[in-house]
């Protein structure tokens, strides 16, 4: 029960009586010399249409003079009615009971009510005082029998908190003392530290936006819980306050760093006060601080580009030892510490690259590369993508160049002696087995998916609770898509190579038609039943199917280092696509690709080769002119092995500037993994089948053919992406398979999306593509 249940209660009660012996009082009178209650009336006229007040004439108020109370209290006003079965009550501010009982010496206003104290009753204290706000809280003889201070201060800022009073839990105030902490809080809205940093944040719209009581509530709660006058003392000082978060300010502090977005404009007051000049104090709370750290970092890291690979590993390492614990300030979650958070994956770059790759057979190498090699790449990307300052960039750039293509080039030189002296351990088109066909099984092709990126998007679908699978493969020479697309393809053995080739690009075996432009290849896929997806299909379930998605190749080409930053999106993109394809019902999807890719900030180092020995250069590989002579060592053509062509030492790059390329012979380029996915035991809903999806208006009714259990419904725009949904929230499925969304914008009737069924843990079981709006044929 609220305070105000029973303040009403209370009041309603003095007209309690014994009909055998009493006759029914006329009416309630609630005297109140001191106006004590007066603010909280009209509050309690919402709550008790028999009440009425005493004043200026306002009937639609229900407030006037005395004789007016008379005549609603006679029933004679039509627009102030006395519900059936109420006792009126008359609450006269400004009236105390002695005054009522001289009826001579009465105010003249006042007379017409004098006569009511005998046939009515008075709401009073058992002593026949009258109900002051302090006595009804405090009182355990008709009152709340509460633990309420009785200081000056208190009594204040009781009476201005009275409004908020009135909605508190008894059972939560018993027990508790109310002192001018208590009421001054709960007037200021009831968070005193989320209010001072809406104050510091805001400033001035703060006041603004509240009345002078909670304002003054306010203040007086800074002053008696942090020792701090907000007007007097002011916001600046307040923020050097919580940047030094000492005593009562720590709790402050805390709040800020859960959610310092919210408070967009402290940092630039922070920046108006000035950091303690002693050594030993703590001076994370200063943005000015945190920006001198990550100048040193830049210094450090600059200056460890300078050393030897292992100094300049070293350095690294103990870079992040002092500037690690920057990752957990606020400045970094603000997005203000990119250099430190860059450090985390630099630091785990030279663990790495302290290991060389550079040993054994082919097969050895990949299997080092495979089992944490690859953690190096993963590294280096995410710490270019940590980064966008131009100043930042270039010394993550240096210490890249440094610690990590050196690592690269020394793997990628042995690599190619092994294989110049003993082959190629990737197969031929001679040596490929014949792909098998599943019916079930759709193929996903990701142009450019390199080891490290794979390794990723299988973490994004076992979160999703699929199964997945990952096989290794070693991609075909040149490793650029021209030759390893159609490789990796379910129709390989319907390609050949041409005897003379510029291009690295295969043809038709039964016809000889090119397969550049892709017109041909998908023509081929076609004729030998295989289905073409396109970017929304789900297709057919029951057979087979090929689509493309995540094209990570282009986005390195066009943006070369800048992919880095880019990833994250590119790969929920390929993720929501597969999780849409399984919830579409295929039992499995195959994901394949081409090759993987080399990246390095500033450029790869240039590789010499006249222009007249070749007929066509790429980044990493190039076909030389017939007859002509050259130091190159050459490689022979997956599609035909009686041809070869050029590949560029160690990691360089025959063209000069590029920052992302591939084709050559690599780890990075030619070490890939494919990955199978299929919906786990848990989360397969193979049972579940939309049944029947009708729309009313921009509600989606939709009926589901198995056991809804703990099912819910959802619409998207993609299906895989929870973020997509055009629902004013998804809805559970009842008893009878049933349930139903609204789409909120009507704006996005006629558009197409996906209907989804998810699983208790937000899983996708089922799905259907719909049209908004309009019902399924």
């Amino acid at each position: 029960m609220r305070v105000l249940d029973q303040l009403i209660q209370s009041i309603r009660g003095a007209a309690t009586h014994n009909p055998d012996v009493q006759a029914a009082p006329a009416c309630i009178l609630w005297p109140d010399e001191d106006r004590q209650w007066a603010a909280v009336v009209p509050r309690l006229q919402a709550e008790m249409p028999e009440l009425f007040q005493l004043g200026e004439y306002r009937p639609e108020q229900r407030i006037g003079p005395a004789i007016w109370l008379r005549c609603v209290l006679a029933g004679l006003v039509p627009e102030a009615p006395i519900p059936p079965g109420a006792t009126p009550i008359f609450y006269l501010p400004g009236v105390g009971r002695s005054g009522l009982r001289a009826v001579e010496s009465c105010p003249e206003p006042l007379k017409p009510l004098a006569e009511l104290q005998y046939r009515g009753v008075i709401w009073s204290q058992v002593n026949a005082k009258d109900w002051t706000v302090l006595a009804f809280l405090k009182s355990n003889q008709g009152g709340l029998a509460l633990d309420v201070s009785q200081d000056a201060d208190s009594k204040h800022a009781m009476q201005l908190a009275l409004y908020r009073v009135l909605d508190e839990e008894l059972d939560l105030l018993r027990g508790k003392r109310l002192d001018k902490d208590y009421f001054n809080t709960l007037l200021s809205g009831g968070d005193p530290v989320r209010d001072l940093l809406q104050w510091l944040d805001q400033g001035d719209a703060f006041q603004a936006a509240r009345d002078k009581n909670a304002w003054q509530g306010f203040v007086e709660v800074c002053k008696s819980q942090l020792g701090f006058d907000p007007v007097n003392e002011g916001p600046i000082h307040g923020a050097g306050l919580l940047a030094a978060h000492q005593g009562p300010w720590q709790a402050l502090w805390e709040r800020y760093r859960e959610a310092p977005r919210r408070y967009p404009r402290i940092p630039q007051l922070l920046r108006k006060t000035s950091p303690p000049r002693d050594l030993l104090s703590d001076k994370s709370g200063w943005p000015q601080w945190n920006e001198g750290e990550e100048a040193s970092l830049r210094d450090i890291l600059l200056a460890a580009s300078q050393q030897p690979h292992h100094a300049a590993r070293k350095s690294i390492l103990e870079a992040e030892a002092k500037h690690g614990a920057r990752r957990e300030c606020v400045w970094a979650e603000l997005g203000e510490a990119p250099l430190a958070m860059a450090l985390e994956h630099l630091a785990a770059a030279a663990q790495v690259t302290g290991q060389s790759l550079a040993a054994g057979s082919p097969q050895d190498m990949a299997a080092a590369y495979r089992n944490g090699g690859w953690k190096a790449d993963a590294a280096v990307v995410a710490a270019l993508a940590a980064v966008q300052k131009l100043d930042d960039c270039k010394a993550v750039q240096a210490i890249v160049e440094t610690i990590y293509l050196p690592w690269v080039d020394e793997a990628a030189r042995h690599l190619q002696a092994q294989v110049e002296a003993g082959g190629y351990p990737g197969k031929t088109i001679q040596s490929d087995s014949e792909p098998e066909k599943k019916p079930g099984e759709c193929w996903v092709f990701v142009d450019g998916l390199r080891l490290d990126l794979a390794r990723r998007l299988e973490a994004l679908l076992q979160e999703q609770g699929f199964a997945v699978e990952g096989d290794d493969a070693w991609a075909a020479l040149p490793s650029i898509t021209a030759t390893a697309k159609p490789a990796v393809s379910p129709i390989r053995r319907l390609v050949r190579g041409k005897d003379v080739n510029a291009d690295f690009e295969p043809a038709v075996a039964a016809t000889g038609q090119s397969l550049k432009g892709g017109y041909h290849f998908k023509k081929l896929l076609k004729d030998n039943a295989w289905q073409l997806l396109d970017r929304s299909d789900t297709g057919d379930p029951s057979g087979s199917a090929w689509t493309e998605v995540g094209n990570l190749d282009h986005e390195g080409h066009e943006r070369g280092a800048q992919l880095a930053r880019h990833l994250d999106v590119i790969l929920a993109d390929i993720r929501d696509r597969i999780v849409e394809l399984l919830s579409a019902g295929w039992e499995t999807i195959r994901i394949v690709t081409d090759h993987g890719w080399l990246l390095a900030p500033g450029g790869l180092p240039k590789a010499d080769l006249p222009s007249v020995l070749t007929q066509n250069t790429w980044g990493r590989c190039a076909a030389i002119k017939p007859g002509a002579k050259c130091q190159e060592t050459l490689y022979p053509w997956y599609w035909n092995p009686d041809l070869h062509f050029a590949l560029a030492p160690g990691a360089r790059c025959y063209r000069a500037g590029v920052e992302y390329t591939h084709g050559g012979l690599s780890l990075q380029e030619c070490v890939v993994m494919y990955l199978v996915a299929a919906a786990s035991a848990a989360g397969r809903g193979a049972s579940v089948k939309i049944q029947k999806v009708s729309w009313k208006g921009m509600r989606c009714k939709v009926t589901i053919e198995g056991e809804p259990g703990a099912l819910r419904l959802d619409i998207r725009t993609h299906a895989g992406n929870a973020l997509t949904s055009v629902t004013t929230g998804s809805r559970p499925f009842k008893a009878d398979g049933t349930a139903s969304v609204v789409v909120e914008d009507d704006h996005l009737a006629g558009h197409n999306a996906a209907i989804v069924v998810l699983d208790d843990q937000g899983r996708l079981v089922a799905q259907r593509n719909t049209v908004i709006a309009k019902d399924d044929a």
